[in-house]
């Protein structure tokens, strides 16, 4: 990956970021993909072809709740909240990834 390149995501980590995203702050899409971009430090852009589906995905599971509103400069946008069921999920897709994490670290320092 060259320097300055936004990383690819791994299958399934889009639902994970989202999640603690939205835990964090509820926020509307376009926000989101700021937040996320400014959270990695550039390295990750999520690109709005990629993350409405994960919304809607994620709203009818029941994991986020959707919820129009007026933004700050005057626009209507739906802000999406995190869910009883959306926490819950959230940390068990933690533990899993951090196990998978650890995995990878593991591997990656073998000599």
């Amino acid at each position: 990956m060259a320097p300055g390149k936004p990383a690819p995501l791994l299958h399934g980590a889009l639902d994970l970021i989202v999640l603690q995203m939205l835990r964090a702050a509820p926020t509307n899409g376009y926000d989101l993909t700021l937040r996320i971009q400014t959270v990695s430090r550039d390295v990750l852009a999520v690109n709005a072809g990629s993350l409405y589906p994960a919304l809607y995905r994620l709203e009818a599971r029941g994991l986020i709740a959707g919820k129009w509103a007026e933004t700050e400069n005057g626009r209507r946008a739906k802000v999406y909240s995190v869910t009883g069921a959306g926490r819950r999920e959230l940390a068990e897709q933690r533990e899993s990834w951090q196990r998978f994490a650890g995995a990878l670290s593991a591997i990656l320092d073998t000599r």
